[in-house]
């Protein structure tokens, strides 16, 4: 089981951007530190929600900042940059890191990014696929040409080769957000890995890990390869001596951000979109995932486990809002709860 913090640098109300920048950079190096396995940087724009609007660049500064740990993306926003561009930032990363990155990338939303970075709404409703075909071409091929809807160019060398200096071990690793039914079948049609929502429980979870076994098996991929799908869970994890102690510091915190955060999304055609209650959904996050007791995070963690078939997790660990005791969960995360994991 390989245990990962799960950073979207934050804004909590009364903080400053920087603030939330600060804090999503030691939370990374005291990952490190606390020996978990490896972190995932989200990536927003216009909203407190996260205030890193390039997970790719964030994880450029990390990879230089640490020597052992992965460093992925959760996610790089496909609909809304070109997927060559995207493509060659993750091959630099690769090659340069010796192969600690991991590129995970999703659909986003429908939100006003894609009027002002100029994508357009179908981008995101029907060009995901293109997008990242076209990317994992780039990964993987020594020359790309493309024909698209979306995107048109003659052949063009691939510089630099992901694949070029790392022997045996091919491009990075290109994991995808699944939140729908389409979205897993696209998934497990390519053989690519899913990162699955913290928004959603183990049984859900587990039904869409079984569907993605079905469509990858019927494209063609072999058993040993589903069985090996190295998908990631996302989740919260809080640790304290009493479970109701561990809640409480969540309570106090993180409705007042995500209200802020939530509400500051704009959709960029106007239509509603119903945001979750703040207080229920922090409720939720509690009930669901690693939060209380040490003992108690790790018997869901393995609870979790053993329901989805799923061994890596994207952990947030800022919940409580404050640098100092963002740093004291990792550390008991890594002190108090990895060993009970064996």
């Amino acid at each position: 089981m390989r245990v990962g913090s799960f950073v979207l640098a934050a804004q909590f109300p009364g903080q400053g951007q920087g603030e939330a920048l600060h804090r999503a950079v030691r939370t990374a190096e005291v990952s490190e530190e606390a020996g978990l396995d490896s972190v995932w940087l989200a990536e927003h724009h216009f909203v407190p929600y996260g205030v890193c609007p390039s997970a790719v660049t964030l994880a450029a500064l990390l990879l230089g900042r640490t020597q052992r740990i992965r460093v992925g993306t959760a996610v790089s926003v496909l609909p809304t940059q070109h997927p060559v561009a995207l493509g060659e930032q993750a091959a630099l990363l690769h090659l340069t890191s010796g192969g600690r990155f991991s590129l995970g990338v999703g659909r986003g939303g429908p939100w006003v990014d894609l009027e002002v970075f100029g994508s357009g709404l179908a981008a995101y409703e029907s060009g995901f696929p293109e997008s990242l075909d076209l990317l994992r071409r780039w990964l993987s091929e020594p020359r790309v040409a493309a024909a698209g809807d979306r995107f048109t160019f003659r052949e063009v060398p691939v510089v630099p080769r992901p694949d070029e200096a790392l022997s045996g071990q091919g491009g990075p690793e290109v994991i995808v957000a699944c939140t729908s039914p389409g979205s897993v079948r696209m998934a497990a049609e390519r053989g690519l890995p899913m990162l699955l929502g913290m928004h959603v429980g183990d049984e859900e979870k587990a039904e869409m890990v079984a569907a993605w076994r079905g469509h990858a098996l019927a494209a063609g991929h072999s058993p040993e390869r589903v069985v090996e799908a190295g998908h990631v869970s996302a989740g919260v994890a809080q640790v304290a001596d009493h479970t109701t102690a561990a809640a409480e510091i969540l309570l106090k915190a993180m409705p007042g951000w995500l209200k802020a955060g939530l509400d500051a999304h704009i959709t960029v055609d106007g239509r509603v979109r119903a945001m979750r209650d703040p207080v229920a959904y922090t409720e939720l996050l509690c009930g669901i995932h690693p939060v209380g007791t040490p003992r108690l995070c790790a018997d869901r963690l393995a609870a979790t486990s053993e329901r989805t078939g799923i061994k890596r997790f994207a952990l947030l660990v800022e919940g409580s809002g404050d640098l100092a005791a963002t740093e004291e969960n990792v550390r008991r995360l890594g002190a108090e709860v990895l060993p009970r994991l064996g």
